[in-house]
């Protein structure tokens, strides 16, 4: 096994869980590859090259939960290659950034925190597009249930909020889930939605998927946060919808292009808060991550059930 950035004391520690597994360490996509030979699982790398190397190749353990660039190299799924991801370390941690996006909104923290930069205490009507809102009783709408969608929606359910969503598999809605679509339900659920969320990973049925029709069916007002995929979004469109007053606002933690170039539209728009892709990040992810990479070990070298699999052919 191949594993990235693993010190001498991590890689001890891993060996403990899998005592018959050969582990060594790569720092650099080079030293991956030229390990990748005998290598049954890695850690970490992924990458067509890397792939065509490991001709025993099993498993790759990807360290984020985000794989298109993983899932898009065709020879996992020719030869049956097991991905698992993140997900299971990022869903809770995005949901609360989905959970505080929401909130700053209704709250009105972008103008307040404007009016605090300025010395101003105020307590006129803001210049949001929206103004101040209570949650409970608002719609909000998931575009993606999987595992993060599912952490959002338990979250927006608790706060007395009532959620639909779409996913692409036809499966009972959970108990927080007033109605759960397939992708065909798309639009007719998110002219409902007060909060539209989008949590869609990035393939060639969501690229470019939120677009000028999309936004323009949305509620008048509704608010827009993505933390899915850049891609999945057509920037110029989300522009022109926040300009428009279509969009009251949005909360986006990813773009596209990504990072957003300076002097791009988006960074001075009053109702538009910008985190650079760091909706999964705490300061304990690291550590949780190698657990779960761990966990993952001592499964696949006992046979067990592998915790955040990914669907290769569906891409997440």
């Amino acid at each position: 096994m191949v594993v990235r950035g693993a010190t001498p004391e991590r890689l001890q520690w891993l060996q403990e869980a899998a005592p018959g597994v050969q582990i060594v360490g790569a720092n650099t996509a080079a030293q991956a590859v030229a390990l990748a030979g005998t290598a049954d699982a890695i850690m970490g790398f992924c990458s067509a090259d890397l792939v065509a190397a490991a001709p025993r190749l099993r498993w790759i353990q990807a360290s984020a939960a985000g794989v298109e660039n993983c899932v898009s190299i065709p020879a996992l799924r020719e030869r049956g290659i097991l991905l698992t991801n993140m997900q299971k370390i990022a869903g809770p941690v995005m949901a609360e950034h989905v959970v505080a996006l929401t909130f700053a909104f209704a709250r009105e923290l972008p103008f307040y925190l404007r009016e605090q930069g300025e010395g101003r205490w105020s307590d006129a009507t803001s210049d949001s597009a929206g103004g101040a809102f209570r949650l409970q009783g608002r719609t909000m709408f998931i575009a993606g249930l999987g595992g993060i969608g599912m952490e959002v929606a338990q979250r927006a359910h608790a706060l007395g909020m009532r959620v639909t969503a779409t996913r692409a598999s036809k499966q009972a809605a959970p108990p927080f889930v007033e109605r759960v679509g397939t992708p065909e339900d798309l639009v007719p659920l998110i002219r409902e939605a007060d909060i539209v969320v989008n949590t869609l990973p990035l393939t060639a049925s969501t690229r470019a998927m939120f677009d000028a029709g999309l936004f323009a069916a949305m509620k008048p007002g509704a608010y827009f946060i993505n933390v899915g995929r850049g891609g999945t979004v057509v920037t110029d469109d989300l522009v022109q919808a926040l300009r428009s007053g279509q969009l009251a606002g949005a909360g986006l933690d990813v773009t596209d292009p990504e990072p957003l170039p300076a002097g791009h539209a988006l960074w001075k728009m009053p109702n538009v808060i910008i985190t650079p892709h760091v909706a999964a990040d705490t300061g304990g992810d690291v550590e949780d991550r190698w657990l779960l990479f761990r966990e993952n070990l001592r499964r696949y070298t006992a046979g067990g059930k592998m915790l955040s699999v990914v669907d290769v052919a569906r891409g997440y």
